[in-house]
């Protein structure tokens, strides 16, 4: 079997020796191989195909010469593995005829090597047949599911993981012009020789983002973009490639455009979630139905028997926001007023945690269970929680609440215990755009919560303490693990716990300040979340911005309350 990755590698060719053909589609949860053979900030791509190669039984790997960590990891699996046919081929970065008839040579080179190499004779009248059989397959359509958001996929190759994750986000993926994203497509065309036709149909497909003539992959998204609601745009971790690419071309996308980065481990999925499931909301406009297979909530009734937005049998609503350090929930009446509303410590099961926010806010509002006729859950838990109907994410709740306290709202900075999210707002509510920091809890309620452990204070006397500040302190990482050797130093130097604890408010405003950067600061501006009850991360957040901020009498509560109104409509 011979392995390849790139969609320019020549699998008709090892098709028409009778060979079978892999194509990689690695994913790892860790690169326990790679780095220890390869640099640690090599591609993270690369790395988790050498995972996949030293574990897999490949009689052979064909690489294209796309990017030096190709290079290297060609070198790597050359030098170890001697007894395989290891292959690097050249690839142009042209289509003009002259680059075309020296990729033919480096093909009649390859397979000059491989009958070496196998004992096989190469013909040309079954490459024929391979390629034709290409060309049948490359035109068979998988057809669309109905009802769901169409968006067009750009940038670095999507692991399967991913893949999955935007389907069951409910879009159609309308078209994949990522890297190696239309592998398959393969059209037969053109005269000359058999290898002269070749060459052509395997430069019919959509360019990669290498060849000089990038123009060719806009044009390609322009003329399938009918119907579309979105796009989606991949890049990879210590690949900047796709990073310029996006840089590039997003002020030429006239479509809404989510910009993703993976290293194809299963880190951070649940903020990799958030962002795809919040986009798919705000082109959509609707809520997506819970992940599980409750069949009450997949018929549409909900756990009162009634139909959904049918009060017969009950007159209120809730909303649940199950996040990593608090769950809370909001109740709502007929007349969209708050009856009740409670916050709870999430344990170590969010479903848990939950059902006691539920039991704990029915308690507070005099209700039992059969009173709601609609709940709908929010938060990184929010796929969790058995007796929702709905789940939306806390993208779209947190803008949904804000505008319902303060219409005039249109920024939200959300700290929350392990994210930041930065969240721009049009006039009625919906969410214009986002950002959320990189799988990193610098700057948020577990790195406070850290800070305050080190200097022996509880989280609740962080922001009074930090008020009298007297020296200015600098805290130059904002790594929770790099910030902590900091602030231990300072603790070693006799520094005072105000002015240290200061010096972590600015670094976390500084942090954000660039989070909110990227969607635009617009007044008004609100600070939701736990941490928006930390006086001294508010004060620096308000001075970097300069401009107060707007905050909510229990700011924890805007996720859940935003749920409410969602499942009040």
């Amino acid at each position: 079997m011979i392995a390849y990755m790139c969609r320019y590698a020549p699998i008709e060719i090892f098709h028409s020796f009778e060979e079978e053909t892999h194509y990689i589609e690695p994913e790892t949860s860790l690169f326990e191989q790679a780095e220890a053979l390869m640099h640690p900030i090599v591609c993270s791509f690369v790395k988790c195909a050498l995972e996949d190669i030293i574990s897999a039984k490949y009689d052979g790997v064909v690489l294209t010469s796309c990017c030096d960590s190709t290079r290297r990891l060609y070198d790597v699996i050359k030098n170890r593995y001697p007894e395989k046919f290891i292959y690097l081929l050249e690839l142009p970065v042209k289509k003009t005829p002259a680059a075309r008839k020296v990729f033919e040579n480096s093909l009649r080179k390859m397979i000059r090597e491989y009958e070496a190499f196998s004992g096989k004779e190469f013909r040309e009248e079954s490459l024929l047949s391979a390629m034709e059989k290409a060309n049948l397959e490359s035109t068979r359509d998988a057809g669309n599911l109905p009802g769901a958001v169409n968006v067009g996929l750009l940038g670095a190759r999507y692991s399967p993981s991913v893949m999955d994750l935007i389907r069951r986000s409910g879009a159609n993926i309308s078209f994949n012009i990522s890297c190696t994203g239309q592998d398959h497509h393969f059209c037969l065309a053109g005269d000359g020789s058999v290898m002269e036709k070749y060459v052509e149909g395997l430069f019919s497909k959509v360019p990669c983002m290498r060849m000089e003539d990038g123009g060719e992959r806009n044009r390609y998204w322009e003329e399938h973009k009918e119907g579309l609601s979105g796009l989606i745009f991949h890049t990879v971790k210590f690949c900047d490639n796709y990073s310029y690419e996006y840089a590039g071309t997003r002020d030429e996308l006239d479509l809404p455009v989510l910009k993703i980065e993976t290293d194809y481990t299963p880190q951070a999925e649940g903020q990799l979630k958030t962002r795809v499931d919040a986009f798919i909301e705000a082109v959509d406009g609707q809520p997506l139905p819970p992940s599980g297979t409750d069949p009450l909530a997949q018929s549409g009734l909900n756990r009162a028997g009634g139909t959904i937005g049918d009060n017969a049998m009950g007159k209120y609503v809730l909303g649940i926001d199950s996040g990593s350090t608090s769950t809370n929930a909001v109740i709502l009446d007929e007349n969209k007023k708050v009856v009740a509303w409670t916050v709870v410590r999430t344990g170590a099961r969010s479903g848990q945690s939950a059902e006691k926010a539920l039991a704990e806010v029915l308690e507070k509002a005099g209700l039992v269970r059969e009173d709601l006729c609609q709940i709908v859950a929010t938060g990184y838990g929010r796929v969790s929680i058995p007796f929702a109907d709905k789940v939306v994410t806390e993208i779209s709740c947190h803008g949904k609440g804000a505008h319902y306290i303060n219409p005039k709202v249109r920024t939200i900075l959300d700290i929350g215990g392990q994210d930041s999210k930065a969240i721009r707002l049009d006039e009625q509510g919906n969410v214009k755009d986002f950002a959320m920091n990189d799988k990193c809890a610098a700057g948020t309620g577990r790195f406070l919560e850290m800070m305050a452990r080190t200097l022996e204070l509880s989280i609740d006397q962080m922001g009074p303490e930090s008020m009298n500040w007297k020296e200015d302190l600098k805290i130059s990482s904002m790594c929770t693990v790099f910030a902590e050797s900091e602030v231990i130093s300072l603790i070693a130097e006799n520094k005072d716990k105000a002015d240290i604890i200061r010096a972590l408010n600015q670094a976390i405003a500084s942090r954000n300040e660039g989070l909110l950067a990227r969607v635009g600061v617009e007044p008004v501006v609100m600070m939701t979340g736990g941490v928006a009850k930390n006086v001294g991360v508010v004060k620096a957040v308000e001075e970097k911005l300069g401009q107060n901020l707007f905050i909510y009498e229990e700011p924890e509560i805007i996720g859940a309350l935003g749920a409410a109104l969602f499942a009040f409509e």
